[in-house]
């Protein structure tokens, strides 16, 4: 019998890889995970999910106190933004969280080997100068920015950036384009937008938000319109020239011709996200990604060669963290010996801004295309009793429901604690709930869950609230 190094090697340590490598650790394996960034925690941790949400966060309580919010309820501010200060504290709770981890390594007793890994054969990998040998490897290099072509980022020269540039500001924006209306330039562009920049959203489709509801789609134009950006939808730049003080891109109706001049102080590029799987030498295990550059997995997530495994962003399915943790439980189950399982249905997706969008399952639309004859519950939040009293109604809570079992198909909300929201939702799909389970289900009042009970109750037609 061979002899490695170690049991699982996890090549990666987002989301994905970390969540993968202490499982794996837990279920009794020698494991080991190379990481290549300075700190663990992947994109999500240092460079997305966490400090964007810091500055989400930070950003709405500027909002609210400088006219917004506060001013409704009789309180009156004049707030002073120090950036510096928030900047620190965004770096803070990232140093924080990344450190976190590393902990919980030492506590499962997880090797991490630091560097970057590539492919010598199916169960060894070069990292520097050293060779590491494993009985099953793990890949969860998760994804990386997509380039515009005629729009060049210089993340250094702070004029056109990416999402980690947008996360590293060192002045408020006066004018800044976000190129894509989709999760991460909506939030970023949110972000600058309650600092006091400018926002112009440049989207190639004539609506936000691409693959969510058509409803919660039209709801996010209506919405982003009312705080104050301004939406070119059904556009396309073809090209960007930076200077010191500022951009200028040339932009064109999507359909082509039309074109015309907009001038920038900043631009933000977030057309979406690619795998990350440059540099790891696949070629050498004979492993080749489809035409989207993605690793193809089966149900387990194994690969087409025996002991190599792939999971997250560099795999099919939606670019979110908690898919890549939760593959990764599954995946670390299923090198184990044990029995891994992920429902790839009942994924939550969550759009950051105020208010959130959230969803689960299938929209209407996607219903109605795989064969279902639907029902459908919608209650606005503008007669839910809580977001009534705190002043925050816009939005809604849909249910899509099969209509001859009533088993719930898809949940979509809008609304200010649409995040949390969603939680129950993908619950009760899990367990197969009809819109009725759900109708037939106390919630406590007056809370914002109550209006997911409501739109299933009108799944039937018979909201009480509306």
């Amino acid at each position: 019998m061979a002899e490695y190094d170690y049991d699982c090697l996890v090549i990666g340590a987002g989301p994905g890889g970390y969540v993968a490598a202490i499982r794996a650790a837990q279920l009794g394996l020698k494991t080991a995970c190379v990481e290549s960034r300075e700190t663990l925690g992947g994109t999500c941790l240092n460079v997305g999910c966490i400090p964007s949400k810091a500055l989400l966060h930070g950003s709405e309580l500027f909002d609210e106190a400088e006219g917004g919010h506060f001013a409704t309820w009789g309180i009156t501010a004049k707030p002073k933004l120090d950036l510096g200060v928030m900047m620190a504290e965004k770096t803070k709770a990232v140093g924080e969280l990344t450190g976190g981890i590393e902990f919980l390594f030492k506590k499962n007793k997880v090797t991490w080997i630091k560097g970057h890994a590539a492919f010598e054969d199916a169960h060894s990998v070069k990292v520097g100068d050293k060779t590491v040998t494993a009985k099953d490897i793990i890949i969860a290099t998760g994804s990386n920015v997509t380039p515009l072509p005629g729009v060049e980022v210089d993340n250094a020269a702070k004029r056109i950036v990416d999402s980690t540039g947008a996360l590293e500001l060192e002045e408020v924006p006066e004018h800044l384009v976000v190129i894509g209306g989709g999760v991460i330039g909506l939030e970023l562009g949110s972000v600058w937008r309650r600092l006091g920049a400018k926002v112009t959203v440049i989207e190639f489709l004539d609506q936000l938000l691409p693959g969510m509801d058509a409803d919660v789609r039209k709801e996010a134009g209506r919405i982003f319109k009312k705080q104050g950006m301004d939406l070119m939808l059904s556009h396309k730049v073809t090209g960007a020239k930076a200077t010191a003080k500022g951009v200028t891109l040339s932009v064109e109706k999507s359909a082509g011709g039309d074109e015309q001049t907009v001038k920038a102080s900043h631009v933000l590029v977030s057309i979406g996200r690619r795998p990350n799987t440059d540099g790891l030498a696949l070629e050498k295990i004979g492993i080749e990604t489809n035409k989207r550059g993605q690793i193809e997995v089966d149900h387990e997530f194994r690969t087409g060669v025996d002991g190599v495994w792939a999971i997250g962003d560099c795999v099919p399915g939606p670019m979110l963290a908690h898919k890549a943790e939760d593959e990764g439980i599954a995946c670390a189950e299923n090198v184990a010996g044990e029995t891994g399982i992920i429902n790839h249905d009942v994924i939550p997706g969550v759009v950051y801004t105020m208010p959130e969008f959230a969803d689960v399952g299938l929209t209407e639309a996607a219903a109605k295309e795989a064969g279902h004859r639907v029902k459908v519950g919608k209650f606005p939040m503008m007669a839910n009793s809580r977001a009534k009293a705190n002043r925050d109604t816009d939005g809604f809570v849909k249910v899509v429901a099969d209509a001859e079992t009533d088993r719930v198909l898809g949940v979509h909300i809008v609304a200010s604690l649409a995040g949390t929201m969603i939680a129950q939702a993908a619950q009760a799909m899990e367990f197969g709930a009809t819109s009725e389970d759900i109708a037939y289900t106390c919630h406590a009042h007056p809370t914002h869950a109550e209006a997911l009970k409501e739109a299933a109750m009108a799944v039937t037609g018979k909201p009480i609230h509306m």
